[in-house]
C-alpha cells in the first residue's frame, strides 16, 4: 500500500512530499556501548484507546520512552487532539541523513522529521483512533543542539516531541503566521516543568 507522507524538519522549515510505502523499521547497524533501551518499543494509551508508540533504534543515548509517550500524549489532548496517535522513532544521524535525503532532497542529518500520513485534515476515518503519522529524532543531532542551546538533552528530546506532534496535528510554523510557534511555547510552558 503507498501512503502520501509529508515530512517536515524543524531546523529550516522546508517540507517535502512525496507517494512511497512506510518507511523501513531499520536503525543503524553501527555498534557503540548497549543498553536495554536499544530497539525497544513503548506504548501509551490515549483517551480514545489508541496508543502512542516509542521506538529506539540506537544505542548512543538512553531515551525515557514512558516520558516520550506520556508528552506526546498530553500534547495531543491539549490541542484537542485526544483520538490521534503517533510514533515516536530514535535514530543515529547516518539514518537521519538517509532520511532526510531521500524524502526533503537534502543531504545532511536534520534534528527531526515529522512523516504526517494524512495532508491538511484528509484523514481516513479509521476505527476509533487516528494514527496521525510519524515522528523520527536524531540522538546525535539533538545533543548537539541541546549543547548549543545550553538545554539537557532530555529538555531538547522534549521540545524536539512537542514540535513535532504538532506538525503531525497539521500545524506549520512557515505558513501559519506565528501560531505554532506560539502554542509550542504555550505548551512547553504547560507541560515542562
Amino acid at each position: 500500500m503507498s501512503t502520501t507522507r509529508r515530512s517536515t524538519s524543524s531546523q529550516s522549515g522546508e517540507t517535502g512530499r512525496l507517494t512511497r510505502g512506510a518507511t523501513g523499521r531499520r536503525g543503524d547497524k553501527e555498534t557503540n556501548k548497549s543498553h536495554k533501551a536499544h530497539r525497544s518499543h513503548s506504548k501509551i494509551k490515549g483517551q480514545e484507546g489508541g496508543e502512542i508508540e516509542v521506538i529506539n533504534r540506537q544505542r548512543l543515548r538512553e531515551i525515557d520512552r514512558g516520558r516520550v509517550a506520556g508528552l506526546s500524549r498530553a500534547a495531543l489532548d491539549r490541542i484537542g487532539r485526544p483520538e490521534a496517535v503517533l510514533t515516536v522513532t530514535f535514530i543515529r544521524d547516518r539514518a537521519m541523513r538517509r532520511l532526510n535525503r531521500d524524502y526533503r532532497g537534502i543531504d545532511r542529518p536534520t534534528d527531526v522529521l515529522s512523516f504526517a500520513y494524512h495532508e491538511d485534515g484528509d484523514a481516513v476515518a479509521c476505527d476509533e483512533t487516528s494514527h496521525i503519522g510519524d515522528v523520527v529524532v536524531s540522538v546525535e543531532t539533538a545533543e548537539r543542539y541541546a549543547r548549543e542551546l545550553g538545554l539537557s538533552f532530555d529538555r531538547e528530546i522534549e521540545h524536539l516531541v512537542i514540535h513535532g506532534a504538532l506538525h503531525l496535528a497539521g500545524y506549520d510554523h512557515e505558513t501559519d503566521d506565528g501560531e505554532m510557534n506560539k502554542l509550542e511555547r504555550k505548551l512547553r510552558k504547560e507541560l515542562l516543568k
